[in-house]
């Protein structure tokens, strides 16, 4: 794929970008991600669909860090990322935020609530992270916003506030604002949801540039069953917090081998 976009290049790495060894989150006495085992090739664009409640998003929580695992381990380029050695050599145990700090920034992640700076403008949400986290220069942070939002189709909004904006619009914005830190991996957490539905098409359409012009890794929760046959080399079914079936998608859209995919493609076609 392209690298020559404003997202730059993604990382030659380990041959899973992610991967999550036997990963079991529980809140209490209730299993959300039951012994999970997934891996994500660098570049790879995987969609998690399946019904509320299922574990999607907690897949992205954890790898944001504002979940943490309960057992197993979560990699990342073929170097634990959920976890760190005791001790050179020694036994991992849980990440400390020094460990997790530097890691943590190679991922971008866009919520279902775009949460911008209201008294900002477009141009200083979109700046925010790299001058203050990456300590990017005024005007090189500057360029690279404009380059962003030249990308989702909001150039002219630059001096805007996002009051000012539609809701498809501030999501554009809160998609740039996640690329502007230049992400080997990209979350997408029902980025639709709070949309109007004639909002939702030029959402995804911005979604489907970025898969199709960059190399980045991606990792979406969608109920936009389109959206996910457009983008994704693999679909995964979620449910219980296990993975029923995995396929690409016009094999696991189209002919689906359990029972319990078919029933929720039907409620959401």
């Amino acid at each position: 794929m392209p690298t020559d976009s404003p997202l730059g290049k993604s990382l030659p790495g380990t041959p899973d970008k992610i991967r999550f060894d036997r990963v079991t989150k529980r809140f209490g006495e209730h299993t959300v991600l039951d012994g999970l085992d997934l891996a994500v090739a660098p570049g790879e664009r995987v969609t998690l669909i399946g019904p509320s409640g299922s574990g999607k998003t907690t897949i992205l929580r954890l790898l944001m860090t504002l979940e943490r695992v309960t057992d197993g381990v979560i990699h990342v380029d073929g170097q634990p990322f959920s976890h760190m050695p005791a001790s050179p050599g020694g036994a991992l145990v849980p990440a400390n935020e020094r460990h997790l700090a530097p890691r943590r920034r190679r991922i971008g992640m866009v919520f279902q609530q775009f949460d911008l700076f209201p008294h900002m403008s477009v141009l200083a949400n979109v700046m925010e992270a790299p001058l203050h986290v990456l300590g990017l220069d005024r005007d090189e942070a500057a360029r690279r916003a404009r380059d962003l939002l030249g990308l989702v189709g909001l150039a002219d909004k630059a001096d805007s506030h996002p009051t000012r904006l539609s809701g498809g619009q501030q999501q554009r914005v809160a998609i740039a604002r996640a690329l502007a830190m230049r992400p080997e991996i990209l979350l997408l957490d029902e980025v639709t949801s709070a949309l109007d539905p004639e909002l939702v098409a030029e959402v995804l359409d911005v979604l489907r540039d970025v898969a199709r012009g960059t190399d980045i890794t991606m990792l979406c929760v969608t109920h936009e069953m389109g959206f996910a046959r457009d983008v994704s080399d693999r679909i995964l079914m979620f449910d219980h917090g296990r993975v029923l079936e995995s396929g690409p998608p016009d094999e696991l859209l189209d002919a689906p081998g359990h029972e319990r995919t078919r029933a929720f493609l039907r409620t959401v076609r």
